[in-house]
């Protein structure tokens, strides 16, 4: 469904159900296969997956907030080109992380109940860069300003989240057809690639 056909559409035909299911499907549409959804699958294809789909959710619900709080502004707070870099510097990070590996002498209990939380961290904050501004938050921005806000943050929100979380559940299922030597590098090509096509973006604004 195109987005500006429907925010042509006439509001008063449409019920507060109607905006929740139309936003949903619109936002579900637009994220699969974006990098939120690729992110998801390789950190839950490495780490368990109900923390990454905590912190995708608190990330989201904290994403479209703002979107419908303060509408298409949302987007100018910070410069498109300080975003990249931040989301390039990030990807890069936890890259060559993943590449070195991680050094697990720790009691088995200590180190799930910290990497419970260090994952729900760190999935919360390359979800929360990397969305920030991005089309969907826009469009839920958009869409709140022409229809009932609370309904299109509903309706995007559970959207983002439902992606979200069928991108963690095939990770999860890479999990046990992968060796776990492999999928670290894997993973780490995949950020760095994230993190270069970022940093590109961000310097590409300089060299206009």
């Amino acid at each position: 469904m195109d987005l500006d056909l429907f925010l042509s559409g006439t509001q008063s035909g449409l019920s507060n159900v109607s905006v929740i299911g139309t936003t949903f499907a619109l936002i579900s549409l637009a994220e699969i296969g974006d990098k939120s959804q690729l992110v998801c699958m390789t950190l839950a294809a490495r780490h368990r997956g109900l923390p990454v789909l905590a912190g995708v959710s608190l990330a989201f619900i904290i994403l479209n907030v703002l979107a419908v709080a303060f509408g298409a502004s949302v987007a100018a707070w910070v410069p498109e080109w300080v975003v990249a870099l931040a989301v390039g510097l990030l990807f890069g990070v936890f890259g060559i992380q993943m590449l070195r590996g991680d050094d697990e002498e720790e009691d088995d209990e200590e180190i799930t109940e910290k990497s419970g939380r260090s994952v729900l961290i760190t999935t919360f904050i390359l979800i929360f860069v990397a969305e920030f501004g991005d089309k969907t938050q826009i469009a839920v921005a958009a869409l709140s300003g022409s229809y009932d806000p609370v309904s299109v943050w509903i309706g995007g929100t559970v959207a983002l989240i439902f992606i979200s979380a069928l991108g963690i559940v095939a990770g999860s299922k890479l999990l046990s057809k992968i060796p776990e030597e492999t999928l670290h590098r894997v993973s780490g090509i995949f950020f760095l690639i994230l993190a270069v096509l970022s940093l590109w973006k961000a310097a590409s604004f300089f060299m206009k």
